[in-house]
């Protein structure tokens, strides 16, 4: 049986109607500025376009829509809490949920005492192993800056209730997360095999190299299966999870292959990535790792990325135990 991954319609849309925004309204310059906090007007644009409430009971689309919006927006490197947003209006009741879809409220999910986009939240999730809880600040929050150029937090936190949905969100995070590290991390091939081109060494480009376009090709291909895993992944659980104008509940029995086929997608992705950080940075030279250059404002965000929580122990344990290991 084969199954055809490829976007219909509505999905190509959404992913033409983003990127078209994104190239609109936030440009590869503001993405190399450093951040104190989040762009609250680009923010709720985004909100307005229901981004936001997608795979929601109020909300269009299911996962497939997420990852076609994840595609666009990885691709421009746009910033905020886009995954913890998607996994928090998995985990909180209808009232949050709505707030959150809006850009009223922003969430901040993590382990304390650092917390991502924490000066800008009004919403707080603790994370313990593969529970969460609702949390709020029991003190000033320090602003810290970030290698990433996110405004992040130190803030202690004391959890009020635990939250229902944690298996589902933390899906729903981990194919948003493969979706739009894999396209952050073509846009960083493109941009380097377009040095490639016209970067010119012993008289010819440096493409015409194997040592240069070899690597470049492996990492295409390591995307492309990072690309598939994630769309595969949220086929699943689209399958798996009914959405209604008032919940979303399993069709079935929690499948484990649900859970396991995002965990893969999710560690493959963040592979891919960093290996195509590498690459692209070696064949950039000094310049790839300079502030102002042509590709740090995208590696930066994909190592930012990779790095916050939730981590990757219940990933590989999830795709350990699909195989029984």
């Amino acid at each position: 049986m084969t199954l055809d991954l490829l976007f219909d319609e509505a999905q190509q849309a959404i992913v033409d109607g983003i990127g078209q925004f994104c190239r609109d309204r936030f440009s590869d310059d503001m993405a190399r500025q450093p951040r104190s906090s989040l762009p609250r007007a680009l923010w709720t644009e985004l909100a307005d376009l229901g981004v936001l409430a997608l795979a929601t009971p109020e909300g269009d689309g299911e996962a497939l829509e997420i990852v076609a919006a994840c595609e666009a927006l990885g691709r421009a490197v746009f910033p905020g809490p886009l995954l913890h947003t998607f996994m928090a209006t998995q985990l909180f009741g209808v009232e949050e949920r709505e707030a959150l879809a809006s850009g009223r409220q922003v969430v901040s999910i993590g382990e304390p005492p650092l917390m991502p986009w924490a000066n800008d939240a009004s919403l707080f999730v603790e994370l313990d192993g593969e529970r969460a809880f609702a949390a709020r600040p029991t003190g000033p929050i320090e602003p810290l800056d970030t290698l990433g150029g996110e405004p992040w937090g130190r803030v202690e936190l004391e959890r009020e209730r635990e939250l229902d949905g944690v298996a589902r969100g933390l899906a729903i995070y981990q194919i948003a997360l493969a979706a739009y590290l894999t396209a952050a991390a073509r846009r960083l091939v493109e941009k380097t095999s377009e040095h490639a081109r016209t970067r010119r060494q012993f008289g010819k480009a440096i493409g015409e190299f194997q040592a240069v376009a070899h690597p470049l090709a492996d990492c295409e291909m390591r995307l492309l299966a990072s690309e598939t895993l994630a769309r595969e992944a949220a086929f699943r659980f689209d399958q798996l999870y009914a959405r209604s104008s008032e919940s979303i509940t399993p069709k079935s029995a929690p499948d484990a292959k649900v859970r396991a086929a995002a965990s893969a997608a999710r560690l493959s992705a963040a592979a891919a990535g960093v290996e195509t950080i590498s690459v692209c940075h070696q064949l950039f030279g000094a310049v790839g790792i300079t502030l102002e250059g042509p590709i740090f404002h995208i590696t930066r965000r994909i190592r930012q990325l990779v790095s916050q929580r939730p981590g990757e122990d219940a990933a590989r344990r999830a795709v350990l135990d699909e195989f029984g290991v």
